[in-house]
């Protein structure tokens, strides 16, 4: 059927961690550029602020009037989420439990937590790196994993397009210290087979 050029994908999605001293604007303008996408887009943004989430809820519906595509990002919003946690800390943990296909990071230790990020598609760092700029310029890879699968899959790259074959030799020193785990373990498995392949080996070296 031809070579599959995809991973497991669903809609597109954002999550933007924000801090106190994060714009508003520059926020609801994130969120709109993914729920633009279509209805099923999700959009989420996590802060440790409680004052963020009013400003930029008023910023978002400035910004959605002009938009061609509003009922579309409207319908997207609506399965949309925002969070309010104890710290920057908890942000980031629910981010890396959500595994977002885009992770904006608009705080003002952006860099900090950028380093604890272990899963994400995408990740932009700081005020001014906003997600349209990995969609058109910065030169990053924009086929990205979605619906968590950035837990277990990165972007697609020239890797994802390369068959691998794996080389191994061993020597007979090698196979005598093998050996015994080999063996110790086909027998918990009950597939003696496996563990003659080893046993016939080590008999002959020790002759």
């Amino acid at each position: 059927d031809g070579i599959p050029i995809d991973m497991p994908a669903g809609p597109s999605e954002v999550l933007v961690i924000a801090d106190m001293n994060a714009d508003p604007d520059f926020i609801a303008a994130d969120l709109l550029s993914q729920a633009e996408h279509g209805p099923d887009s999700q959009v989420v943004l996590v802060t440790d602020s409680e004052d963020i989430p009013e400003k930029v809820i008023t910023a978002v519906k400035a910004q959605l009037r002009d938009l061609p595509r509003k009922e579309i990002a409207a319908k997207a919003l609506d399965n949309s989420l925002i969070i309010v946690l104890q710290s920057l800390k908890d942000c980031l943990d629910f981010s890396n439990t959500w595994a977002p296909e885009h992770l904006i990071i608009n705080t003002g230790n952006s860099r900090e937590l950028a380093e604890g990020v272990v899963n994400a598609g995408s990740v932009f760092i700081g005020p001014y790196s906003c997600e349209s700029a990995g969609d058109y310029a910065s030169g990053t890879n924009h086929t990205l994993p979605t619906n968590r699968f950035a837990i277990n899959y990165s972007g697609v790259s020239v890797e994802s397009f390369m068959k691998k074959i794996s080389f191994q030799e061993l020597n007979t020193e090698g196979i005598r210290i093998l050996g015994p785990v080999i063996e110790t373990m086909a027998e918990a498995e009950n597939l003696r087979a496996h563990r003659n392949a080893v046993s016939i080996r080590l008999n002959r070296i020790r002759k």
